[in-house]
């Protein structure tokens, strides 16, 4: 917490800048558990090669990452795997999903994902495969989307109050190179609107061409979106013709979901 200076302002807690950087380097490692090369890091992080290579090294030091010298790669290390072990037990919504993504999977022959909203993120906690030979690659644990880019994140938007969608719908330059004009304001406004009417959120090849993604929301209990359920597959295997039945699966389970979570006794 910070402490008062005489006039009343708060003054910065002292180290607050490295603890700052050590979890966005933290999470942009999280993006592939396979590992993530040092000059992605640098890139996405906006910090100097050195500072990022001396915080990684730091990381090692403590057993919350590891080094493949070989492949050049960083990756989580056993510190964080006995930390979300621990951490697991206060959070039930993977254990409650398991079946849900196994039975969307099973019956659907597409993948299934859980994502759960983290600030102006979706992160993708879990994958389960469904039988059909060729997939959609663009959804996997780790991975991150800005809400409204993905149809995980557009399923929770569409929840949201209008002053809070306005304020994640504050674009610069970087963001507008990296998803492209299909993710504009209005664009996702449009989703969110048929979001909406039909209670589930559809990714029209939006992030990668031939690559479709449906989406419903979950609740916690406090009536918030927090987390969705998601499918993810090729074109020809979402026409309009069979999204009716994916988007109903979508929200039969998400609604199972939120009643554990909003009823855990039952």
């Amino acid at each position: 917490m910070a402490t008062q200076t005489h006039t009343g302002s708060p003054r910065p807690v002292q180290g607050a800048q490295v603890v700052s950087r050590v979890a966005l380097l933290l999470r942009l490692v999280g993006q592939n558990p396979a590992g993530v090369p040092l000059a992605q890091i640098v890139r996405e992080c906006g910090l100097t090669r050195p500072t990022v290579h001396r915080l990684l090294a730091s990381l090692v030091a403590e057993g919350l990452l590891d080094h493949d010298p070989t492949a050049g790669t960083w990756r989580y290390g056993p510190e964080i795997f006995v930390m979300g072990t621990v951490a697991a037990q206060s959070y039930p919504i993977e254990d409650l999903a398991r079946p849900s993504l196994h039975r969307l999977a099973e019956e659907t022959g597409e993948s299934a994902f859980l994502s759960i909203r983290r600030g102006a993120e979706t992160i993708c906690l879990l994958r389960e495969e469904g039988s059909f030979p060729i997939r959609s690659f663009v959804l996997h644990e780790g991975v991150r989307f800005p809400l409204g880019v993905a149809s995980a994140g557009l399923a929770i938007m569409a929840y949201l109050s209008t002053e809070e969608v306005d304020g994640l719908l504050v674009q610069d330059e970087a963001f507008i190179e990296r998803w492209g004009e299909q993710h504009s304001p209005d664009a996702i406004r449009a989703h969110i609107e048929q979001t909406r009417a039909t209670g589930y959120a559809v990714n029209p090849e939006l992030i990668l061409e031939g690559s479709w993604g449906m989406g419903a929301a979950i609740f916690d209990r406090a009536g918030r979106p927090t987390w969705a359920l998601s499918l993810t597959g090729i074109e020809p295997r979402f026409r309009a013709g069979r999204q009716p039945y994916l988007g109903q699966m979508l929200l039969d389970e998400a609604h199972r979901i939120t009643q554990k979570l909003q009823h855990p006794a039952r």
